[in-house]
This record gives structure tokens, sequence and C-alpha cells, in this order.
């Protein structure tokens, strides 16, 4: 028996590929991901589905957060929530311009420690404070909080439910703990820290201090630690990886690339490796 040949889609006729390519555009979209700012420089993830729109961390000013959104079609109008890992500058300073965007604010969900660690001047947002730990939902949204190994007062990392898709954001950890590891488990899509080249660190411009804090099990994820998990532990499921959280001085996105990229050879995986550049936000992923 003669196995049939597979049509190219150059091949098939006109009014089958506009059938198909209808099919797809009704394809229902569970959720939206864009990476708007990943660096030492600022942090802001966009997280959406069809009944909520979610900001992780509010690290860029308050124009730049709205411009980055208006280049992928959306607004800070339609935000219903900004999730806070840490209260660390990169990852907040835009936040009190941000939230104070609608006369009522956008709700802001931090842990209680971590509230207490920000200057509101004299601003009273709408926090929502949660325990490190917990699980809430916002619209469609499951969300998952876990403790991560940094030098803030209560820092947590995110996973996020919907639809049966699973992403997790987790950036600024010097380590990756066990609990870590079993929380990033099925993730569909995994944005992680690769923060630095140890070797580019030992000879970079940072004072001795800045740099043991930096390589430090308070600090962040070098290339190498990162490289050793993807090669042991990555989940076969993870079908989207995004490295980011990238030194400036420290590190560069061809190295990262390079390792990361050495250490998934071999496994078989359906992986597909991003790499966040600093100043730039990244393209949409959608499921």
């Amino acid at each position: 028996m003669r196995t049939p040949k597979r049509l190219s889609p150059r091949l098939l006729p006109p009014h089958v590929l506009s059938c198909l390519f209808k099919l797809k555009a009704r394809r229902p979209l569970i959720v939206k991901v864009c990476i708007l700012a990943s660096s030492s420089s600022g942090n802001c993830t966009f997280i959406a589905t069809s009944r909520a729109r979610i900001l992780v961390d509010a690290g860029l000013s308050k124009r730049e957060t709205q411009a980055r959104l208006s280049a992928i079609g959306e607004s800070l109008d339609s935000v219903d929530a900004i999730l806070v890992s840490h209260e660390h500058s990169d990852h907040v300073c835009g936040l009190g311009a941000v939230t104070r965007h609608r006369d009522s604010g956008i709700p802001i969900y931090m842990t209680s420690l971590t509230a207490r660690a920000i200057d509101w001047n004299d601003y009273t947002p709408p926090l929502e404070s949660f325990q490190a730990g917990s699980s809430f939902h916002i619209g469609d949204i499951e969300i998952d909080s876990f403790t991560i190994p940094h030098d803030a007062c209560d820092p947590v990392g995110f996973c996020f439910r919907a639809g049966g898709i699973k992403i997790g954001v987790v950036t600024d950890l010097g380590y990756l703990t066990d609990s870590v590891k079993y929380q990033l488990r099925g993730t569909d899509m995994l944005v992680l820290e690769s923060n630095h080249d140890l070797e580019m660190l030992k000879v970079g411009p940072y004072p001795w201090p800045v740099k043991q804090r930096v390589m430090g099990r308070r600090g962040h994820l070098s290339n190498e630690v990162v490289g050793a998990f993807l090669r042991d532990e990555l989940d076969m499921r993870t079908t989207t990886l995004v490295l980011g959280h990238l030194s400036e001085h420290n590190n560069h996105p061809e190295i990262v690339r390079l390792v990361a990229s050495q250490a998934l050879e071999g496994r078989s995986l359906f992986t597909r490796l991003v790499i966040a550049e600093p100043g730039r936000q990244s393209e949409v992923f959608e499921y």
C-alpha cells in the first residue's frame, strides 16, 4: 500500500487555503503574553485572556508602558491588575504613575511585606495583599505565587493558568530551589532569568561587594546555572522558553543563546528558545 503524499500548502487549491486561514483565524485565543521589558533597567510582562488583563511588575514609566501596550493593540485602560514580584526599583519604579492611570486606580497585588517596603509618597493605592505561597484568581486566570531566594523583603514568582495553559514567570533569584522547580513543572511557556555570564561579571565594572551579591544565593541566576537546569530538568511540556533579565554590563544575548542552545541539544524537546533582549519588547506569544 502506497503512503499518501503530504501536500505542501503551496499546492493546495486557493479555496482550500482560504478555508484553512478562516479556521485558524476563528481559533479561540486562550492566553496572550508579551514581555514589555526585561532587564536590570526595567521589567514588565503583559498577560491576557478574554476576561482578564494583567501586568507583572511595573518597571517602566507610565508613558513607556502605554506605548509598548499600544504597539500590541492593548491599553492601560483595560488592565485589570498589576502583580508585583518584589520592591526593587527595576520592578516598581513606574508603579505609582501606572496605577493612577484611572481615577479609581488599577488594583495592585503584592505581599504585605513588599507593600511596606515601598515608598508610596502619601499615595494610598488600591492594594490586594496575598501571602507568598497562596493562590488566587483574577478573572479567568488562576495565579499561584511562590517564594524565591532573592535579597528583597518577600520576593515571589508566579505561575498563571487559564484554559489548560500554564505560564511561569520567575526572575530575580539566586538559585533554583526544589520548591521553585516543582512550581515550574508542566509550564507551557516559561519566562526565566539568565542574568549574567560569570566571567564577564568577575572582570566587569561592578564593585566587588556588588559582584558577590549578584553571585550569591540571594542574587541572580547565571547562564551556567540556567544551562544546567535546561539540560537536566526543564519540563518536556515547555514549548516556549524565554530567557530574560539579562544584565546589560555582565551578559550578552548571544552568549545566553549559545549556552541555552547547547544545554537543550540532545534532549529531544519541542522547545522554542527566545531571548528577551534589554531595551526591546518581545513578540506576542499566543496560545
